[in-house]
Protein backbone atom coordinates (compact mmCIF):
# COMPACT_ATOMS: atom_id res chain seq x y z
CA UNK A 1 0.00 0.00 0.00
CA UNK A 2 1.51 3.59 -1.38
CA UNK A 3 1.38 5.71 1.90
CA UNK A 4 2.12 9.11 0.36
CA UNK A 5 -1.31 10.54 0.92
CA UNK A 6 -1.10 10.31 4.41
CA UNK A 7 1.95 11.80 5.02
CA UNK A 8 1.13 15.42 3.30
CA UNK A 9 -1.67 17.59 4.36
CA UNK A 10 -5.22 17.74 2.90
CA UNK A 11 -4.62 20.47 1.26
CA UNK A 12 -1.76 19.85 -0.56
CA UNK A 13 -3.20 16.22 -1.22
CA UNK A 14 -6.32 18.10 -2.86
CA UNK A 15 -4.53 20.52 -5.03
CA UNK A 16 -2.27 18.05 -6.08
CA UNK A 17 -4.98 15.44 -7.19
CA UNK A 18 -6.70 18.46 -8.75
CA UNK A 19 -3.31 19.53 -10.55
CA UNK A 20 -2.82 15.64 -11.86
CA UNK A 21 -6.49 15.12 -13.30
CA UNK A 22 -7.16 18.23 -15.02
CA UNK A 23 -4.12 17.27 -16.79
CA UNK A 24 -5.49 14.40 -18.09
CA UNK A 25 -8.95 15.64 -18.51
CA UNK A 26 -7.98 18.93 -20.25
CA UNK A 27 -11.24 18.61 -21.91
CA UNK A 28 -14.25 18.03 -19.94
CA UNK A 29 -16.95 15.60 -20.90
CA UNK A 30 -20.41 16.21 -21.33
CA UNK A 31 -22.12 12.99 -19.14
CA UNK A 32 -25.72 14.38 -19.63
CA UNK A 33 -26.92 15.90 -22.83
CA UNK A 34 -28.47 18.97 -22.22
CA UNK A 35 -29.61 22.45 -24.03
CA UNK A 36 -31.08 24.23 -20.87
CA UNK A 37 -31.55 23.96 -16.94
CA UNK A 38 -34.88 22.50 -17.62
CA UNK A 39 -33.17 19.51 -19.68
CA UNK A 40 -30.32 18.93 -17.17
CA UNK A 41 -32.65 18.73 -14.19
CA UNK A 42 -35.08 16.16 -16.12
CA UNK A 43 -32.24 14.59 -17.29
CA UNK A 44 -30.56 13.73 -13.32
CA UNK A 45 -33.68 12.44 -12.29
CA UNK A 46 -33.84 9.80 -15.84
CA UNK A 47 -30.44 9.10 -14.08
CA UNK A 48 -31.63 7.54 -11.16
CA UNK A 49 -29.99 3.41 -11.33
CA UNK A 50 -29.25 3.97 -15.03
CA UNK A 51 -26.33 5.19 -17.30
CA UNK A 52 -25.69 8.44 -18.73
CA UNK A 53 -25.61 7.05 -22.09
CA UNK A 54 -28.70 5.21 -21.80
CA UNK A 55 -30.50 8.71 -20.64
CA UNK A 56 -28.98 10.40 -23.54
CA UNK A 57 -30.65 7.87 -25.96
CA UNK A 58 -34.15 8.95 -24.49
CA UNK A 59 -34.09 12.89 -23.94
CA UNK A 60 -33.79 13.90 -27.30
CA UNK A 61 -37.28 12.39 -28.11
CA UNK A 62 -38.78 13.55 -24.77
CA UNK A 63 -37.69 17.05 -24.99
CA UNK A 64 -39.10 17.24 -28.80
CA UNK A 65 -42.48 16.11 -27.39
CA UNK A 66 -41.96 18.37 -24.11
CA UNK A 67 -39.46 21.21 -24.90
CA UNK A 68 -41.14 23.36 -21.88
CA UNK A 69 -42.28 22.32 -18.14
CA UNK A 70 -45.38 23.57 -19.20
CA UNK A 71 -45.66 20.82 -22.34
CA UNK A 72 -44.49 17.93 -19.73
CA UNK A 73 -46.63 18.69 -17.21
CA UNK A 74 -49.61 18.58 -19.11
CA UNK A 75 -48.33 15.45 -20.68
CA UNK A 76 -49.80 12.14 -20.05
CA UNK A 77 -48.30 9.62 -17.76
CA UNK A 78 -48.32 6.74 -20.05
CA UNK A 79 -46.91 8.71 -23.25
CA UNK A 80 -43.82 9.70 -20.71
CA UNK A 81 -43.48 6.50 -19.85
CA UNK A 82 -43.50 5.70 -23.45
CA UNK A 83 -40.76 8.08 -24.25
CA UNK A 84 -38.58 6.65 -20.98
CA UNK A 85 -38.76 3.09 -20.53
CA UNK A 86 -35.65 2.19 -21.24
CA UNK A 87 -34.32 3.91 -18.47
CA UNK A 88 -35.75 1.50 -15.74
CA UNK A 89 -37.96 2.32 -13.23
CA UNK A 90 -40.04 4.23 -15.82
CA UNK A 91 -43.02 4.69 -13.99
CA UNK A 92 -41.89 6.05 -11.07
CA UNK A 93 -39.41 8.57 -13.07
CA UNK A 94 -42.12 9.46 -14.99
CA UNK A 95 -43.93 10.52 -12.02
CA UNK A 96 -41.51 12.29 -10.79
CA UNK A 97 -40.43 14.30 -14.13
CA UNK A 98 -44.46 15.05 -14.53
CA UNK A 99 -44.10 16.10 -10.51
CA UNK A 100 -41.32 18.52 -10.99
CA UNK A 101 -42.49 19.81 -14.42
CA UNK A 102 -45.49 20.64 -12.43
CA UNK A 103 -43.65 22.41 -9.32
CA UNK A 104 -41.93 24.49 -11.82
CA UNK A 105 -44.75 25.65 -13.55
CA UNK A 106 -46.87 26.49 -10.57
CA UNK A 107 -44.23 27.36 -7.92
CA UNK A 108 -41.08 28.83 -10.18
CA UNK A 109 -42.30 30.55 -12.96
CA UNK A 110 -41.60 27.81 -14.99
CA UNK A 111 -37.77 28.34 -14.31
CA UNK A 112 -35.79 26.11 -12.38
CA UNK A 113 -34.46 27.31 -9.18
CA UNK A 114 -30.98 28.19 -8.10
CA UNK A 115 -30.86 27.16 -4.57
CA UNK A 116 -30.42 23.80 -2.76
CA UNK A 117 -33.84 24.28 -0.69
CA UNK A 118 -35.72 24.91 -3.41
CA UNK A 119 -34.57 22.25 -5.67
CA UNK A 120 -34.93 19.43 -3.12
CA UNK A 121 -38.71 20.54 -3.15
CA UNK A 122 -38.95 19.11 -6.74
CA UNK A 123 -39.95 15.72 -7.24
CA UNK A 124 -37.31 13.04 -7.78
CA UNK A 125 -34.14 15.62 -7.15
CA UNK A 126 -31.93 14.70 -3.77
CA UNK A 127 -29.17 16.56 -3.00
CA UNK A 128 -26.39 14.96 -5.60
CA UNK A 129 -29.32 16.06 -8.52
CA UNK A 130 -29.45 19.12 -6.47
CA UNK A 131 -25.68 19.79 -6.64
CA UNK A 132 -25.42 18.73 -10.46
CA UNK A 133 -27.35 21.86 -11.61
CA UNK A 134 -26.24 24.45 -9.17
CA UNK A 135 -22.85 23.89 -10.22
CA UNK A 136 -23.70 23.58 -14.25
CA UNK A 137 -26.48 25.68 -14.86
CA UNK A 138 -25.84 28.08 -11.86
CA UNK A 139 -21.77 27.70 -11.65
CA UNK A 140 -22.04 27.26 -7.91
CA UNK A 141 -19.73 25.28 -5.85
CA UNK A 142 -20.61 22.02 -5.19
CA UNK A 143 -19.30 18.69 -4.30
CA UNK A 144 -21.12 15.89 -6.29
CA UNK A 145 -21.74 12.72 -4.61
CA UNK A 146 -22.67 10.26 -6.70
CA UNK A 147 -21.18 6.22 -6.66
CA UNK A 148 -18.03 7.07 -8.56
CA UNK A 149 -16.70 10.10 -6.30
CA UNK A 150 -17.75 8.11 -3.28
CA UNK A 151 -16.03 5.03 -4.15
CA UNK A 152 -12.67 7.21 -5.04
CA UNK A 153 -12.68 9.59 -2.35
CA UNK A 154 -12.67 7.20 -0.03
CA UNK A 155 -10.29 4.66 -1.53
CA UNK A 156 -7.97 8.09 -1.81
CA UNK A 157 -8.47 8.10 2.04
CA UNK A 158 -10.10 11.40 1.49
CA UNK A 159 -12.56 11.16 3.82
CA UNK A 160 -14.08 8.26 6.09
CA UNK A 161 -17.64 8.77 6.10
CA UNK A 162 -19.48 6.43 4.28
CA UNK A 163 -23.06 8.17 4.15
CA UNK A 164 -23.46 10.53 0.66
CA UNK A 165 -24.80 12.86 2.62
CA UNK A 166 -21.99 13.46 5.36
CA UNK A 167 -18.91 12.81 2.49
CA UNK A 168 -20.75 15.78 1.06
CA UNK A 169 -20.55 18.00 4.17
CA UNK A 170 -17.11 16.76 5.22
CA UNK A 171 -15.34 17.44 1.76
CA UNK A 172 -17.25 20.97 1.39
CA UNK A 173 -16.22 21.81 4.53
CA UNK A 174 -12.68 20.62 3.29
CA UNK A 175 -12.03 21.33 -0.56
CA UNK A 176 -11.85 25.28 -1.23
CA UNK A 177 -14.80 26.41 -3.38
CA UNK A 178 -13.24 27.30 -6.39
CA UNK A 179 -11.90 23.59 -6.67
CA UNK A 180 -14.95 21.35 -5.66
CA UNK A 181 -17.44 21.30 -8.97
CA UNK A 182 -14.19 20.94 -10.98
CA UNK A 183 -12.60 18.05 -8.75
CA UNK A 184 -15.86 16.35 -8.43
CA UNK A 185 -16.53 15.93 -12.30
CA UNK A 186 -12.75 15.30 -12.09
CA UNK A 187 -12.93 12.49 -9.71
CA UNK A 188 -16.24 10.84 -11.01
CA UNK A 189 -14.18 10.58 -14.50
CA UNK A 190 -11.69 8.96 -12.67
CA UNK A 191 -13.86 6.23 -11.32
CA UNK A 192 -15.38 5.52 -14.61
CA UNK A 193 -12.33 4.78 -16.50
CA UNK A 194 -9.84 3.44 -13.83
CA UNK A 195 -11.14 3.44 -10.48
CA UNK A 196 -13.62 0.83 -11.26
CA UNK A 197 -15.77 -0.93 -8.88
CA UNK A 198 -14.06 -4.25 -9.87
CA UNK A 199 -10.58 -4.65 -10.81
CA UNK A 200 -9.69 -1.37 -10.84
CA UNK A 201 -6.91 -0.43 -13.36
CA UNK A 202 -4.40 1.05 -10.91
CA UNK A 203 -1.26 0.66 -13.05
CA UNK A 204 -2.89 3.25 -15.76
CA UNK A 205 -4.42 5.48 -12.57
CA UNK A 206 -2.75 8.88 -13.16
CA UNK A 207 -3.37 9.08 -8.97
CA UNK A 208 -1.33 6.01 -8.38
CA UNK A 209 1.51 7.99 -6.50
CA UNK A 210 -1.35 9.65 -4.43
CA UNK A 211 -3.64 6.93 -3.72
CA UNK A 212 -3.08 4.21 -0.37
CA UNK A 213 -5.54 1.90 -1.78
CA UNK A 214 -3.14 1.43 -5.09
CA UNK A 215 -2.32 -1.89 -5.90
CA UNK A 216 -4.93 -3.30 -2.75
CA UNK A 217 -7.80 -3.70 -3.99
Amino acid sequence: MNNMNSSMPFADVIARIHELLSRTYRQKRTLLAHKNPFQLLVSVILSAQTTDNQVNKVTPGLFARFPTPHDLSAGSLSEIEDLIRSTGFYKMKARHIRGAAMALVANFDSKVPGTMDELLTLDGVGRKSANVVLAHCFGKPAVIVDTHFMRVVRRLGLTEEKDPVKIEEDLSRRIPPELQTDLSMYVNYLGRDWCKARKPDCAGCPLKGLCPSAFSL
